[in-house]
């Protein structure tokens, strides 16, 4: 072994030196160098710093650099995350996103665009005007719907959410809540009344049909027979005079 390679390394070298650190690692690191000014030391370490990407062979897991705009990346080709003022398409970095797509500053992707979905329109409401549906001939009705999808940044608005239009009624007359309630509570009054008489009656009629029946009852039981008047006829037969 040459004098400048250690077998007693740390950190996870295999082999090192005192001037380029780490020259081998153990098992399962990736080997990478990292330049300290114009000198470049050795590390092992568990997985591949920013801009790098792992490789692994037979002897040696090595880390190699991304692309120059490319932020992480799993092949050299393939970009996973761009630097700040580019935007990820398909594992590139653009400046700027194709047509048909658009860029999203918070992810710094280059999406779909995404148009604004409304639903299908609600039935009119009742014909109105100041917030009644009488006393009035001419009124406005109105209908509404919902946005169910909105847009991204370059997608069609949405359009408007409710439609209001003329509508004709029939003209009645407002009833007073007060007075119609009033009279409501009046006709329940009256009828519960009535009733309430109505059953006081048949009660009075059937107490004095009761009593004038246990009166005659009571006079039969007290009164004596009458006799039997007697034939007149018969006492005033005629007297047999021809003797």
């Amino acid at each position: 072994v040459h004098p400048n390679v250690s077998q007693g390394c740390q950190g996870g070298c295999a082999t090192c030196s005192d001037y380029n650190g780490c020259l081998s690692c153990k098992p399962r690191l990736f080997f990478v160098l990292e330049r300290i000014g114009m000198k470049q030391i050795g590390v092992c370490l568990s997985s591949c710093p920013s801009g790098y990407y792992g490789t692994r062979y037979p002897d040696i897991n090595k880390c190699a650099k991304c692309k120059a705009d490319c932020d992480t990346c799993f092949t050299k080709n393939f970009c996973t995350k761009c630097k700040s003022g580019f935007y990820l398409y398909s594992g590139k970095c653009l400046e700027k996103c194709p047509d048909g797509l658009e860029a999203n500053n918070h992810t710094m992707e280059c999406t779909s665009i995404v148009h604004c979905e409304a639903s299908e329109w609600s039935p009119w409401s009742p014909c109105t005007k100041k917030g009644k549906t009488c006393g009035f001939k001419r009124g406005n009705e109105v209908r509404v719907r919902e946005i169910v999808q909105h847009p991204s940044a370059k997608g069609n608005p949405c359009p408007a959410t409710s439609e209001s239009r003329k509508c004709i009624v029939q003209r009645k007359r407002c009833q007073k809540e007060g007075k119609g309630k009033k009279n409501r509570e009046e006709k329940r009054k009256k009828s519960n009344k009535d009733e309430s008489k109505e059953t006081r009656q048949e009660s009075k009629g059937r107490a004095a049909r009761r009593q004038n029946r246990e009166q005659r009852e009571n006079n039969n039981k007290t009164q004596p027979k009458k006799r039997k008047a007697p034939n007149k006829e018969q006492d005033l037969a005629p007297v047999d005079t021809a003797h």
